[in-house]
């Protein structure tokens, strides 16, 4: 049984059809990775997934973990096990990081968690960033740069140990050191056995040191195009033109 099974999906915003009859099937423990050119109706799809009431499921379904989830609000999903980082991350000024991430597991998993076992993790999981240490106490992405802000919600996604994430073009408008960086965190949650992800980007950059399973061509909000890791070096190469048509 697949972890998310998406059948026949059509999504629309303000009335405007963006997909059309999507079918995607992900598994535990596979990284998959939609590519496609800006404005195909990649980060539609995610935000879809996750219940954004924006995005308007017009047609088919949604099925986590064996359940539908169409209907199913976004924090009951995000308590499920699903988990979305954002092209543009918010500020949320008077709340410090380490605050936001602890709140997000209580909120998730219903109970209490022990300070040391959080501070002692939460250490260990910025040190993989390269995140220095007084960033746990500053308000969430208040004044950070770029780079920050990625690095603080691959941060969450390493606290929050969710079954299932999708990563919205988390390498947009990152310079190299923090691809790599950002790059190593998902490296680490790629260590998880029952962890899958669903990496959107129009770019193959923060994708050349990770492991990739499949990947979907996604064009004029139709996949049009399947296939495994190579697919990736392909349209690094060639782009998207023979995909146009």
């Amino acid at each position: 049984m697949s972890l998310l099974e998406i059948r026949n999906l059509s999504v629309a915003v303000d009335g405007n059809e963006i997909l059309k009859n999507i079918d995607l099937n992900i598994g535990k423990g596979e990284t998959h990775v939609l590519m496609g050119p800006n404005g195909a109706g990649k980060s539609t799809l995610g935000n879809a997934l996750m219940g954004n009431p924006v995005y308007e499921i017009t047609g088919g379904s949604i099925y986590f973990n064996g359940l539908d989830i169409k209907d199913e609000s976004p924090d009951k999903r995000a308590k499920a096990g699903m988990f979305m980082s954002f092209q543009n991350p918010l500020e949320v000024p008077g709340i410090t990081v380490s605050s936001f991430i602890r709140n997000a597991i209580v909120q998730k998993t219903g109970e209490k968690i022990k300070f040391s076992e959080y501070r002692k993790d939460l250490a260990k999981n910025m040190e993989i960033l390269n995140f220095d240490t007084p960033y746990k106490d500053r308000d969430l992405n208040v004044g950070f740069s770029g780079g920050e802000k990625k690095k603080a919600e691959i941060l969450q996604l390493l606290m929050l140990k969710p079954t299932f994430a999708i990563l919205d073009e988390t390498d947009s408008g990152l310079d190299v050191d923090a691809v790599r960086t950002v790059s190593a965190g998902i490296k680490e949650y790629q260590k998880r056995e029952d962890g899958a992800l669903l990496i959107i980007t129009h770019s193959a950059k923060i994708l050349e040191s990770l492991q990739v399973d499949y990947t979907h061509v996604l064009v004029r909000g139709q996949i049009v195009a399947d296939g495994d890791g190579s697919l990736v070096q392909d349209i690094n190469e060639n782009g998207f033109e023979k995909y146009m048509g």
